[in-house]
């Protein structure tokens, strides 16, 4: 069991990792990590009707630059499972199938060091994932979408991550969950409210449709601030004023962004926010992460 090990060299180990990664989303999230939303998505559309019109000539959608670009990997998969430039429906079924079905064995070395409860939290990741985008009412078309980014993307990362290495529940980690899926709900509200009329259009009701331009400008600025009360209180559980002190400069970043958030009207202008939304998550993660090393 993991748990019987070193509780120090683990969290070295974890902390570097997530350092490392932190360092590589901070870097290339501008060009890569902005693969997964609409407005990329309807630029690579664009190249796949001219592949079809061009009577399969235009090959431009699958060199490599446009798959690192636009398909965040998951067109590679499709063409090297398919054998063809062009994967119908079902063939990319399997290949999602295929990756659900490696996270899952990925998972299992997870499940035999923490239990049942990790087994829980990853078979409800799965379950998520797969709702958030397939099904007959995909969540990501729902006002639920940043609901979901709340729970997995903080509460479960951050807690499951703490019990793996501890066997026990904290609340200081559920709390450090929040605070870090606050930000993180805070990037797809960003993407949904630049894509607010398309996606209205298209009868997708967001959060930010359901809530309208002045009041998702509101809750953005909630789920970007939020997070630092919770620090604070993280800090006073803790009795270590060093971990508040720490996320400072990313409390100084966030209130720059809120501010400039409610006045950007929505529209492809906003990608450079979605973009300083997440590195500005990233910062408070890494500046937290360092805190408590000291």
């Amino acid at each position: 069991m993991i748990a019987n090990h070193d509780p120090k060299a683990i969290d070295r180990i974890a902390v570097g990792v997530l350092g490392l990664l932190a360092v590589v989303a901070a870097l290339t999230f501008r060009d890569y990590g902005l693969g997964w939303d609409d407005y990329t998505h309807s630029q690579y559309a664009e190249l796949l009707l001219s592949f079809y019109t061009s009577g399969f000539k235009d090959q431009r959608a699958f060199s490599f630059i446009n798959l690192y670009y636009y398909g965040g990997g998951f067109d590679v998969a499709a063409l090297l499972l398919s054998g063809s430039p062009a994967a119908t429906p079902a063939q990319v079924k399997r290949a999602a199938s295929i990756a659900f079905a490696l996270a899952f064995a990925g998972g299992i070395f997870l499940v035999w060091a923490g239990g049942w409860p990790i087994l829980a939290i990853g078979l409800a990741s799965l379950a998520a994932g797969w709702a958030y985008s397939g099904g007959p009412r995909p969540l990501s078309h729902t006002a639920f979408g940043e609901v979901f980014v709340l729970a997995f993307f903080g509460v479960a990362a951050s807690a499951g991550s703490h019990y793996l290495q501890s066997a026990a529940w904290a609340p200081s980690a559920v709390v450090l969950g929040l605070a870090l899926g606050l930000q993180a709900a805070a990037v797809l509200l960003v993407n949904n409210v630049r894509d607010l009329e398309a996606d209205r259009l298209a009868g997708r009701r967001t959060l930010a449709a359901a809530l309208g331009l002045a009041r998702s400008r509101g809750l953005y600025a909630v789920l970007m601030l939020a997070p630092f009360a919770l620090v604070a209180w993280l800090a006073w559980q803790l009795g270590a004023a060093i971990v508040l002190l720490a996320s400072l400069p990313a409390l100084a970043w966030c209130v720059v962004l809120a501010l400039g958030f409610a006045k950007l009207p929505p529209g492809a202008q906003m990608n450079r926010q979605l973009a300083r939304t997440a590195q500005a998550q990233v910062l408070l993660g890494a500046l937290l992460s360092a805190a408590m090393l000291v």
